[in-house]
């Protein structure tokens, strides 16, 4: 069986992978939440907060697979499964069924809120471990906060 090794020395690579995996949870569980949003919206503002659900996703798509192929890049395998996002989220989840867009607006606010404040603390962490590792990191960090920025001007 191959494996992949790593350039970082095994106590950086452990923190880089922490805080892979911890984004790839993240912005696979957004990309969910986000959907089920999408698909379940009504209200005034459906339109334009439908479209902004589905750049969210994109956002979150893109980013968990960027995460994912650095972590593997370093040796360090990223766990994507259902299970696994399903035991470790730390996304605030929606309820089932129709929800109102002052509602999304005010979940999404949160989630987004929160997941940037975990991100800067991988960010964090990444400083002294990974250079590189903490550029991806704060590249998605700076669109979750538009995002952030846009999702709250709509209250």
């Amino acid at each position: 069986m191959a494996h992949i090794t790593s350039p970082l020395p095994a106590d950086k690579q452990k923190i880089v992978g922490e805080a892979l995996q911890g984004a790839l949870i993240d912005l696979l569980d957004l990309s969910l939440v986000g959907k089920q949003a999408h698909w379940n919206l009504v209200g005034r503002n459906f339109r334009s907060l439908h479209l902004q659900l589905d750049d969210i996703v994109a956002l979150a798509r893109s980013s968990a697979d960027s995460a994912a192929e650095r972590a593997v890049a370093l040796g360090v395998n990223p766990d994507g499964r259902a299970a696994t996002i399903a035991r470790d989220t730390r996304v605030q989840q929606l309820g089932y069924g129709y929800v109102e867009d002052a509602k999304v607006i005010e979940v999404f606010t949160e989630i987004l809120g929160s997941m940037i404040a975990r991100m800067r603390e991988r960010i964090e962490a990444t400083d002294d471990a990974d250079l590189v590792t903490q550029d991806l990191l704060i590249a998605v960090t700076e669109e979750l906060e538009k995002h952030h920025w846009m999702v709250q001007a709509q209250r």
